[in-house]
């Protein structure tokens, strides 16, 4: 029987990663509920607006379960030699990282922040926009995504950190799947 120590994943790994993935959806699903919930409140009424922010709550819950099993690929490519808590750490910081740059993007879309005109002036002015677009997103993404993984390979302070940052956000997030549940109950109730 293999031993702990050569699991992949422990019963509590598992359930971190999955909060650690469900963290950045439901973050971002209730700013832009409360983004939304006065002017929706303000057309129609307040119930309908709580109606709209349960189904992004809703959506958020099946979203983290989807990405889930993406989160578990994604520390199979750490290899097993570094041990299950550094796997753990790994995963999630990249999760988060990559999360956070999404949410970046998505607030763009949004027009919650505009981008510099220098750099529309510059994008532009070049041959090829679209690759100079995906260059510079690089530049950016690459060293945020792969330093944080070198710092959780050699540093035992900062994996120490990390891990106790998961535990403290698997508590907030557990607040999270609560609210999922009363979400749950009010699109029930609201489609019978």
């Amino acid at each position: 029987m293999p031993s702990a120590e050569n699991k992949f994943y422990s019963k509590q790994d598992l359930r971190a990663l999955f909060l650690v993935g469900a963290f950045p959806l439901h973050l971002w699903t209730l700013l832009l509920a409360f983004r939304d919930l006065s002017w929706l409140a303000e057309r129609t009424n307040f119930g309908d607006a709580i109606g709209a922010a349960s189904y992004g709550l809703v959506f958020a819950l099946l979203e983290s379960l989807l990405l889930f099993p993406c989160l578990l690929a994604l520390g199979m490519f750490v290899p097993q030699k570094w041990g299950r808590q550094k796997r753990l750490a790994i995963a999630s910081v990249s999760t988060l990282t990559l999360a956070l740059w999404s949410i970046i993007s998505q607030s763009h879309a949004l027009q919650v922040w505009d981008v510099p005109p220098a750099i529309i002036q510059f994008l532009a002015a070049s041959a090829h926009p679209l690759r100079n677009l995906y260059a510079i997103a690089l530049l950016f993404v690459v060293p945020s995504a792969a330093l944080p993984i070198l710092a959780l390979r050699f540093n035992e302070k900062i994996l120490g950190a990390v891990l106790d940052f998961l535990d403290r956000l698997s508590l907030l997030t557990m607040f999270y799947l609560a609210l999922d549940a009363a979400a749950l109950v009010v699109v029930v109730v609201r489609n019978l």
